[in-house]
């Protein structure tokens, strides 16, 4: 069980990140806010009622494998428990479908469409560009078909997205995929 619920910022390679947690796992990442205030302004919304705080051990663990992530280490996050109290039932078995991903591999939005034999790429899209999770859930690893790189909605975009892809070793060369250790689903 999570300590009370609260947030705390982090600095990752990518730049300032923060994490808000509940009694029932972690219920938000934020990528790349303006600035501080902006940063806890996002997590309070998706956390109401949240404190800054130092983070309980097992907030602490996501943190320090977030950081990892994002310095090119295969870290695993599939051990972190994620509140989806407010997560639609598509978006939790997308989500649970998506944690699979390792890194270094991309899948397509139609592929993930595909396995959970419901809704279209658009659907995919849709929900990713919703994410509460982004890193945790790695929607980063969700391209377009062809090898085109899609949208991606936290700040930064399409650059966030392709710096992500390129710490993993998933470089982009015009719109195809240059894969160091991955393989794109096509």
């Amino acid at each position: 069980m999570m300590a009370t619920p609260g947030y705390t910022l982090f600095d990752t390679t990518i730049g300032a990140c923060g994490i808000a947690w509940s009694e029932r796992g972690v219920v938000t990442v934020r990528l790349l806010a303006a600035n501080s205030g902006a940063m806890r302004a996002s997590l309070l919304k998706r956390c109401p009622g949240a404190s800054e705080m130092p983070p309980p051990p097992e907030v602490q663990r996501a943190i320090d494998r977030i950081v990892a992530l994002l310095q090119g280490e295969a870290a695993d996050l599939t051990f972190v428990t994620l509140d989806m109290a407010n997560v639609g039932v598509f978006e939790r078995r997308l989500y649970d479908t998506l944690r699979a991903i390792p890194p270094g591999e991309t899948v397509t939005y139609g592929e993930l469409a595909a396995r959970l034999g419901e809704g279209d790429a658009r659907d995919v899209g849709q929900a990713m560009g919703h994410n509460p999770f982004p890193i945790i859930v790695p929607c980063h690893r969700v391209v377009a078909a062809g090898g085109k790189t899609g949208g991606f909605s936290a700040p930064g975009g399409v650059n966030t997205k392709l710096r992500m892809l390129a710490i993993e070793s998933v470089h982009m060369k015009g719109t195809l995929f240059d894969l160091g250790r991955g393989a794109a689903k096509r």
